[in-house]
């Protein structure tokens, strides 16, 4: 059984330091277990993720996404994202062992087995808070069949009408891709067992809209360019060569997605968080997007390995996690590749599994119960009937005799 561990971050800052909730439950059941802490203030730390940033963004990486600010700062270098990897690293797990901080570990230790399957979720709207590498927690090491997942404190449920399919619905967007390889991307959905997908390349925005409303579908892809941007982290796609939209602007179209039973959202493009801020308001069950800009070549293996997980028959969770540490060895040339996918998810969804998707989900409908009535006649035995019958003209006999008073001297007598 999938245990879920759940950490709710009330309001606070860096500066004064954060309340926390630990929740421990089974997969669709209340919490056994809860317990309160605080993370202490830890001003620097936002700091340590921008210098990381700051140095990540300024490798020489093919496709960069489109919009994102140019540096005028020297290029980066390996190097130097690693050594700043470690120390935000050490410095995001030294703040996790903080003292006000134990009684939570202690409840996660005492809860918890290491042979477990756990979904382990971030719950918190502070977006310094979101972008932490929650992934790189110590605390993980000792649990490999636990993920991290984010998820927003406020959230509301859309009621989904379920449709028959024996197969996996996708609908594959292929936007403006520019400098980028996305016919590997293709490439890879079309080799999927037991799926349909339906292909929009650089699709114009109504044919999108379209395709959303008309149609149910299980998954929502998307590969091309993408960004956030602005201090509220506005998440923008690129459709095609012209078109640049906001979630916003496909608002309606992806709300009927989800009412229609759109389940997962991949986009593996760049810089995803804001994609993902915007698309939880939409409450979209599950997310899957990069947190930074993401190297083609990290892009296109991510969705390798994780297509071949999931399809396998592994959880959501695990097959990210799969996925996601496979990418450690392309780190001597993408440094970080495996801190750049993130799960999102809505606090009320269950993940599907691959099979959950191929089910038919027909709706269950009122029963009507119908009462037949039926006599069971039975082959009896020829010697049965015999006996039967002789016994009946006995009774019948003896009935007779003394109804007429041919009994009535032997009956005084006695």
């Amino acid at each position: 059984m999938t245990k879920v561990v759940v950490l709710k971050f009330g309001k606070g800052s860096f500066e004064q330091g954060f309340p926390v909730i630990l929740q421990v439950s089974e997969e669709n059941a209340l919490p056994f277990a809860e317990i309160t802490g605080e993370l202490p203030a830890a001003p620097d730390l936002p700091d340590c993720y921008h210098q990381w940033q700051t140095t990540y963004r300024q490798l020489e990486l093919k496709s960069r996404p489109i919009g994102l600010p140019k540096s005028a700062q020297p290029k980066g270098t390996i190097a130097a994202c690693e050594t700043f990897a470690n120390h935000l690293r050490d410095r995001f797990n030294t703040w996790l062992t903080a003292e006000s901080f134990r009684r939570i570990r202690e409840k996660w230790l005492e809860q918890l087995t290491t042979t477990e399957v756990i979904r382990v979720v971030i719950q918190a709207d502070d977006s310094q808070l979101r972008r932490l590498p929650w992934h790189e927690w110590e605390m993980l090491e000792r649990y490999p069949y636990a993920e991290i997942a984010l998820s927003p404190l406020d959230f509301g449920r859309r009621t989904a009408q379920a449709s028959p399919t024996t197969n996996v619905r996708i609908l594959a967007i292929l936007g403006n891709s520019q400098g980028i390889d996305v016919q590997k991307d293709r490439a890879l959905l079309e080799q999927l067992d037991h799926a349909e997908v339906t292909f929009l390349v650089e699709p114009e925005r109504q044919s999108l809209s379209d395709r959303l409303w008309e149609q149910s579908w299980d998954i929502l892809f998307f590969a091309g360019h993408s960004t956030s941007q602005g201090a509220d982290d506005i998440g923008l796609i690129h459709l095609n060569q012209t078109e640049t939209l906001s979630i916003s602007q496909l608002k309606h179209a992806l709300e009927k997605a989800v009412d229609r039973g759109l389940k997962l959202a991949i986009f593996n493009s760049c810089d995803g968080l804001g994609l993902a801020r915007e698309l939880a308001s939409l409450q979209i069950p599950q997310l899957i997007v990069m947190r930074e800009p993401v190297p083609d070549r990290v892009a296109e293996e991510f969705l390798k390995y994780f297509l071949a997980a999931y399809s396998s028959g592994k959880p959501l969770y695990l097959a990210v996690r799969e996925a996601r540490e496979r990418l450690q060895g392309l780190e001597s040339q993408f440094p970080c590749a495996s801190w750049l996918p993130v799960i999102c998810q809505h606090p009320a969804e269950i993940p599907p599994t691959w099979l959950d998707l191929r089910q038919a989900k027909i709706p269950t409908q009122p029963a009507i119960s119908t009462f037949k009535f039926r006599l069971r006649v039975e082959r009896v035995p020829p010697k049965l009937v015999w006996v039967a019958t002789i016994s009946l003209m006995m009774t019948g006999l003896l009935t007779g005799v003394r109804y007429l008073g041919g009994l009535q001297p032997l009956e005084l007598r006695t």
